[in-house]
């Protein structure tokens, strides 16, 4: 069988692939398990500092949840089905929003239900002008399980969200755009070359002065800004005595590019 999920490295950058193009990379348990046990290798990796997620073959990023399995665990009833696909999903694009190191959706193609969930969840994203994306699944008679009636809405507005969640109509890549849902839109041949430039951008910096950003944005854009205000300025106390913190500022003071050693 072939691996859900491929992994290839280059340089700092680590390239996750979902792996099922003949059933258009839809998100099956085991590969939500899969693309997890990635994400908990790449955390632990040093020489990794960013994560580019895409999907394999010409056709679809992920055209969401597989539907022939999780309609199995329909039928045992709410408690198998929330165990074995809600909070498996649920999980997933938590494990993405809030890991520590950058992680950016290049989406290829189909981005419909899950696949849509990993990309609202993900730090950051850039869309082949061939993108699709849909919230369909109120055409099989359930609401979005991985996070997509909770992030969208965050991401687009009340009800601009409401509108993709209650009509299941495709969008495209133009419209994740305008709606916040994608940073930016290119070529489909330069898709994944602008999501290393994109993950370039961030590489100049400190790794762990990143991670600080990312924890402090996601801790922080569901509490009221007091709250958030203490989480940044407790993000900032950690970053404090870190030898990237002294090191980025010497090299201000002296003109020189820093050497960033993440800790």
């Amino acid at each position: 069988m072939s691996e859900l999920v491929l992994r290839e490295t280059q340089g700092a950058v680590a390239v996750l692939t979902l792996n099922r193009p003949d059933k258009l990379n839809a998100l099956s348990y085991a590969l939500i398990d899969s693309l997890v046990a990635h994400l908990d290798s790449i955390e632990d990796d040093e020489s990794v500092g960013a994560v580019i997620l895409t999907g394999a073959g010409p056709r679809a990023f992920s055209a969401g949840a597989d539907i022939t399995e999780f309609s199995e665990s329909i039928k045992q009833g709410p408690q198998a089905a929330v165990k074995a696909f809600v909070r498996r999903g649920q999980a997933m694009t938590a494990r993405l929003e809030a890991f520590r190191k950058p992680v950016i959706a290049a989406v290829n193609g189909i981005a419909y239900g899950g696949g849509c969930e990993i990309t609202e969840a993900v730090h950051l994203a850039v869309a082949s002008e061939k993108a699709v994306f849909a919230k369909p699944e109120i055409t099989i008679g359930i609401p979005p399980t991985f996070g997509g009636t909770q992030r969208l809405p965050r991401l687009a507005g009340r009800k601009r969200g409401l509108e993709l969640l209650l009509t299941g109509d495709p969008f495209s890549a133009e419209r994740a755009y305008e709606i916040g849902l994608v940073n930016k839109v290119v070529p489909h041949d330069e898709l994944l070359p602008a999501a290393f430039a994109l993950a370039q951008r961030i590489l100049r910096h400190s790794p762990l002065a990143a991670a600080r950003i990312i924890t402090a944005v996601t801790r922080g854009l569901d509490v009221s800004i007091a709250e958030g205000l203490a989480i940044e300025s407790e993000q900032f106390a950690r970053m404090v005595p870190s030898h990237d913190t002294r090191e980025a500022l010497d090299a201000w003071l002296a003109s020189r590019p820093a050497i960033y050693v993440g800790r």
